[in-house]
Parts: structure tokens; sequence; C-alpha cells
């Protein structure tokens, strides 16, 4: 590892340290339904005004099209970090205008000042480089230093994650570098049995993670709606569930590569059928070769894992050292729907080993599901990038760090 860390800026008292950290939370009314990536900021951002730092924090926040959006503003973000830091917290009601300037010019030593959506700008998301450098530009006016800490957003090459480190002497902060310790542990020489387990609705989203990894685990349970896909390729009917048509031979290709490999691919046995994709639908077990024989016949639609699956699902992951959950295994949203995804959680929890929530809906899943983070090794703040990670892609917003 040859990553730059916050060391490497010297000492920073009386410095403006600009911290891009990855605050992107869902929000329902104005109020945030998940605070897990804000939660996750505070190390670096206690460890740099511990050193006397002044901190102006960036990030974004949903897919505004490059110009302000009320409703995806940072101010309960502002907020919500001020609790979490137990010190007041400013928010300025721009990124790089005169609000933002004002307030960071009269920031003081240990102060914290939050800077409004980065993605009101269209140039931190710009495809062309010099628009995008552009806005990195004014950003770096701020900065004395930069740290970035957006984890969720390394595998992007924008404005704040890729342009902005280059412009300042720039370090990882404390969550990235905690994210690629563990990402290193699930590449090289992981304890076996090594698992991975997939869900989520697409096999498309998936197949460079899988054929990056079928060499390197020893089973990989395959759940979500892409099972179906999988189903399909065994020649098995699926009702009106999610289907890739175009990538069943995909799917048998990783099948056949398996079996030469020895790599166990665990498929469901059993799924949850419904009417209709709704909480108060009819539903029933049904085995996974046999899903148009239900009473709801070719419409029939596969939301979740079945028990027995899950169940066997649980005792892989126990029985192994290593394991990596990326996507849920039914429509956990849905009471009727989550109990495959409850049983895989639970079953992390248990792990003698290294378990690894991979982000993204996985770890929304657990947590509206009432597990506690620290239940599991590891809950990553970035699926997205995870996933890259492990397909052994180049990440720009690592690489412009150092990371080899």
């Amino acid at each position: 590892m040859t990553l730059r860390t916050i060391e490497s800026l010297g000492p920073l008292a009386g410095k403006r340290v600009v911290v891009r950290c990855d605050l992107n939370v869902p929000l329902k009314d104005g109020s945030i339904t998940d605070d897990g990536r804000v939660r996750a900021s505070v190390p670096t951002l206690e460890a740099l005004t511990g050193q006397g730092a002044r901190v102006i924090v960036v990030s974004h926040l949903g897919r505004p099209d490059g110009a302000p959006d009320p409703k995806y503003s940072l101010a309960p973000v502002a907020a919500r970090l001020g609790e979490l830091l137990d010190a007041p917290v400013a928010f300025a009601s721009d990124t790089v205008g005169p609000d933002a300037a004002s307030k960071v010019e009269h920031l003081a030593d240990r102060e914290v000042l939050v800077l409004e959506n980065l993605r009101f700008n269209a140039g931190e998301t710009a495809k062309d480089d010099e628009a995008r450098a552009a806005f990195a530009g004014e950003l770096a006016a701020f900065a004395d230093a930069v740290v970035s800490d957006g984890f969720g957003v390394v595998h992007r090459k924008q404005a704040s994650v890729f342009d902005l480190e280059q412009l300042r002497p720039s370090a990882a902060g404390l969550l990235i570098a905690a994210e690629l310790e563990v990402l290193d542990r699930l590449t090289e020489n992981p304890e076996r049995p090594y698992t991975v387990v997939l869900g989520g609705s697409k096999v498309s989203d998936k197949l460079g993670v899988i054929a990056h990894l079928l060499p390197r685990v020893d089973a990989l349970l395959i759940g979500g709606g892409m099972l179906f896909t999988f189903l399909a390729a065994q020649g098995h009917k699926v009702g009106s569930s999610l289907l890739e048509e175009d990538q069943i031979e995909t799917v048998r290709g990783y099948l056949a590569e398996a079996r030469e490999r020895g790599v166990e691919i665990v498929l469901p046995t059993d799924v949850v059928v419904a009417e209709r994709f709704a909480a108060d639908a009819e539903h029933v077990v049904a085995p996974a070769d046999a899903i148009e024989d239900t009473a709801f016949g070719a419409s029939g639609l596969g939301l979740d894992i079945g028990p027995d699956t899950a169940a066997a699902f649980a005792e892989k992951i126990r029985g192994s050292k290593t394991v990596f959950w990326n996507g849920p295994m039914g429509v956990f949203e849905l009471a009727p729907f989550a109990a495959g995804t409850r049983e895989v959680a639970q079953a992390l929890t248990e792990v003698d080993g290294l378990s690894v929530v991979g982000g993204g809906d996985s770890a929304a899943a657990v947590r509206q599901l009432g597990f506690a983070d620290d239940a599991f090794g590891h809950i990553s703040t970035g699926g997205g990038a995870s996933l890259e990670f492990l397909e052994g892609k180049k990440l720009p917003g690592l690489e412009v760090l150092g990371w080899q």
C-alpha cells in the first residue's frame, strides 16, 4: 500500500483543509433516514480539528442536474454532523460562491464548515476535462491541503475526487484507509473458506466481479433478482420474475467455469413467489424449478429466496472464514420479502473471521432490519467502489492519492 496518509501533509494547525466526504445519505421529508455515511466521516474530521486545522467539508447528495435544487441541500447533513461532532458546524448556502468564500475566510482553527452540494455545479461531474478542472480550481482556492475521504466516489473521475487532489498537497482520510485495508484482506490471501454472497437486481451489474472472483473464491451464493437469470440459464421457467435474457449465455459460461475450477456456485432451491409487487400481495414458497407451477402461473413474481435456501446460505456463511456480501436477497423493503436478507445478515454476524457488508443496498438493508454496524466485521460506505475494486479496476480517486 503506497497510499498517502494525513501524516504526509505535515503540521496542519491553522491550515485550511478541504475534506471530500461522501455524505450522500437518504432523506425523507428533509430528515436523514440512514446516517451511516455521516458517522463514518467523523473520525477523519476529528483527527483534523484535533490538529488545529480549519476544516471545509465538501460532498455531493443525490443527482441534481448541475444546478441548485433545495431537495438535495446538504443543510440537514451539516446539522447532523454538528450533533455527531458535538460542536458547531457552519453551513454555506453555495459551494464556491460569495457565501462560501466569506465563511471560509472567517473560519477559525478547529472549526468545521460544510459547503453546499458539489453537484449544484455542473463542473463537478463534467465529462470535459477543462470544465472539471476549472471547478476544481475554484475549490482549491479555499484549500492549503486536501483530504480525500469519500470512499463511495473514488471510482468516479470527478472534480472533487480526481482533479482537486492534483492542485494541492493531498492525502487519504482515515475512512478510505480503513476501507482499503479491508479490501486488501479480501483480495490478498484471504482466510479460507472464502465465500461471496451476491444479490441485488441485475446480473449485468455484477458480471465483472463474478468473472474476477471465480478464480479466487471457494463458494459463490446467488440471491436477489439476479438469481432468476441463473435459473433461466439452467433451463428453468421464472414466470414474471426479473430476467436479463441477454445475459443467459454469459451466466451459462460462468456456471461451466465454476465447475472446471471446483468453485461451488450455490443457487436457490426455493423462492418466495407473489402475485404482484406489493407488501399485501398473496405469496407462496415454491421450488426454484417450479415457479410457474404455483397458482399464479406465468405471472408469478419471485421476490425473495425461500426459507430452505436462506438456511443453506446461512450455514455456508457461518462455516466460512472470509465473507463478502453485496446485494439484498429479496425486496427487503417489503416485510413479507425480507426474511432471506435478514437470515443472511444474521449469519454474517456469526462468522468466525472477516465478514464484510459491501455498502449500498446491503448496508441500508442491515440497518433497516435492525442490525447494529458493529455486529459485522465491516460495513463499506461504497458498494460500487467496492465492486470495482474487487473487479481489479483502477480507481481514479485512489490512483491520484498514490495507490498502486
